[in-house]
Parts: structure tokens; sequence; C-alpha cells
């Protein structure tokens, strides 16, 4: 069914093209949506990899809770294709590249390199205000400078001001760290004292304490989730009731959580709420994160990876931020996924109103 909706929405949008004049018929033809999509196989994620007690942890449940959504909610997933859309339309008209072509193919040591320079997007610096909520039992367990050191990390990560520091013999990746140029300020603290001994990922945690404007603001809201979970997010287009960040307490610098008590577990979440896609596509080799210089993989990574790791006939990126490897062993994303997110805060994008457009 989900097939026969993109295939009739594809249709839908050669059709709207043929009204206008030649030029834009061109254009149209140029934005190549044959490989998107929405829902994902994410139970899978695990099966393919061998576990040990560490890795059984479910690092991140954003795709499950997307999801969920999808099913509540049955004009979700024609607003995301909408968006995927002027996303790709966005990076053509800048001189991007849309291709789905990955790096690495072929020999299976993944050596090649893919230049995608950031394009010139005309967006400028994004400045992001961020309220976070502290939902515990004694919400004093998480200090305001956790909460600071937190935003600093965000920084760090999205402007490559962080300790780079590649595997031995990882020269493919070298010059594939990028500057996305957005920036978070730490607009208030709201802290509450809740007895639940844990959330779950069903948004109730939103529900009792709703996000503040988050039109214009990235709301995150800091408690124990439950599960083995770190953390998860909601993808641009979703309601705006439930919009925003959830995340384990004890992830955030300092916390107790470790390996994953750096603040990258944000830094991941919140690359999904500015729509990029785990680093191997939640398809297995089959589905893409729609960013041509990750190369595909089949699943997740853990620990801090050997280099090199290789699946899908190609090397895994295992130290880019939308993996799941240890906090201290990533600490980049690509310029292809700088290209990605940036659009959704140009004008009539899903998080424009953030950026003022």
């Amino acid at each position: 069914m989900k097939k026969i909706f993109l295939s009739m929405a594809a249709v839908g949008l050669l059709f709207t093209a043929c009204n206008d004049d030649s030029k834009e018929v061109s254009q149209e033809q140029q934005i190549d949506m044959s490989d998107f999509y929405v829902y994902t196989d994410s139970g899978e994620d695990l099966s393919s990899k061998s576990i040990n007690s560490k890795e059984s942890l479910k690092t991140c449940y954003s795709m499950e809770v997307l999801n969920r959504q999808l099913n509540e909610n049955p004009g979700l997933e024609k607003k995301m294709f909408d968006i995927e859309y002027k996303t790709r339309q966005f990076i053509a008209a800048k001189g991007g590249s849309t291709a789905k072509g990955k790096p690495g193919g072929g020999s299976g040591g993944g050596e090649a390199d893919v230049d995608v320079s950031p394009i010139n997007d005309g967006l400028g610096t994004i400045n992001i205000p961020v309220y976070v909520h502290i939902v515990l039992p004694n919400a004093n367990d998480v200090t305001n400078t956790q909460v600071q050191n937190q935003i600093n990390v965000l920084n760090d990560d999205f402007n490559s001001t962080n300790a780079n520091l590649l595997p031995s013999g990882a020269t493919n990746f070298v010059n594939d760290a990028t500057i996305t140029d957005i920036h978070f300020t730490l607009a208030g603290t709201f802290r509450y004292n809740n007895s639940a001994s844990s959330w779950g990922t069903n948004d109730s945690v939103k529900a009792a304490y709703p996000p503040i404007t988050p039109e214009t603001h990235l709301n995150i809201w800091v408690c124990n989730i439950g599960g083995g979970i770190l953390g998860y997010a909601q993808f641009p287009g979703g309601n705006s009731a439930t919009d925003g960040v959830v995340l384990l307490h004890s992830s955030l610098p300092g916390g107790s959580a470790a390996p994953y008590n750096l603040g990258r577990t944000a830094t991941h979440e919140v690359g999904h709420y500015l729509n990029l896609r785990h680093i191997w596509g939640d398809g297995r080799c089959r589905q893409d994160d729609f960013v041509e210089d990750t190369p595909s993989s089949d699943g997740p990574n853990y620990g801090c990876p050997s280099y090199p790791t290789v699946n899908c006939s190609s090397t895994d990126m295992t130290m880019n931020y939308m993996d799941y490897t240890d906090d201290a062993c990533m600490y980049m994303f690509t310029d292809g996924q700088r290209n990605r997110l940036r659009p959704i805060f140009a004008t009539g994008g899903p998080r424009a109103a953030m950026a003022g457009n």
C-alpha cells in the first residue's frame, strides 16, 4: 500500500509539471523520488550483528516512534514526502547533488572518496533557542552545568570544533567532516519533580509537560525513558504538540550511562529532529539515508570499531553521529548531511520559523 501511495504521488508530481512551461518540466524531472521511504525495518536493526550485553541496548527509538506516528496519522506520510521533495528541489536549485549513488562500492574496500561540498544555500547562520524540561523524581539530579555542557556539545558537534579523531587508517573519510553553521542557545530550563519511574516512548512526557513554542524553539525533555533506550526524536512534519527530543537523563555530559555519557545522544537525536536518518538507512543494504557521501551499511555499529568495518561492499562511516558507536568514538557529520538538513529552514520548510523565514 505504501509503495502504491508513493508511485501515485510521483505520477501526480509529473502530471503537475506538465502543466507548467518546458523549463519547469525539465526541473521537475530532475527530482528523483524513486528511492524515498518513510516506514522502516527498524525492528531488524540488531539481528544482523553479533551483540554483547552492552550492544543489546536499543540506543535510539526514533524510527519506531516514526512508524507509530505514521500509523496514527494517515496524512503524515504524504507530508513527509512533500518535505523530502522540497528538500531535494532546494538542493538541486543551489547546485548540490541529490544523486543516490553511494561511495566505496565495488571492491569492498570502500576507499573511494565522494566530494560533496557544502552548498551556498543563502540561509546564513541558523540559531536555535532550546528549552530543556527536566522530569525526574528529583529534577535537581541534573545540574545546570550538565545542561549547559550539553548545549556546548551540540555546538561543538554541529560545527566541527570537537576532537576530530579518525580511526587509524581511515584516510578516505578525512575530508568529510563538516560545519553545519547551526548553533544552539539555552533559552530556559524547567524542572519538574515527578515520581514516575519511566516514561516510555509514547510521548507521555510531552503530554504531561507540553513543548513551549515548538515552531521557534527546540524542546528537549530529560527523563528516565526505560527499556535501555537513550533517546528519541520527532522528524520534521510531525504534530507540533509532540515536537522535540527526549533524552535519557544519564546520557548528558557527566551522567552515568557510560559509554554514552558525553552528550552525543543529544547530537544523534537532534540530527533526526533536523531530518537526518540513521547512517545505515534502517533497511539493511536495500535502503538509503538519502545522503551521497555516507556509505551504505546493513545495520548499526557499536563500541569503537576498528577500521575498516565493511558492510554492503563499502566501509562503514562508524564515526558518524548517526551511527550507534560509543560517544567517544563518533565525531562527524558530513557535507552531504549538512546539505540535507539545512533546507528545512528555508522559506516554506518545516522549521523555517526557527530561521526567521
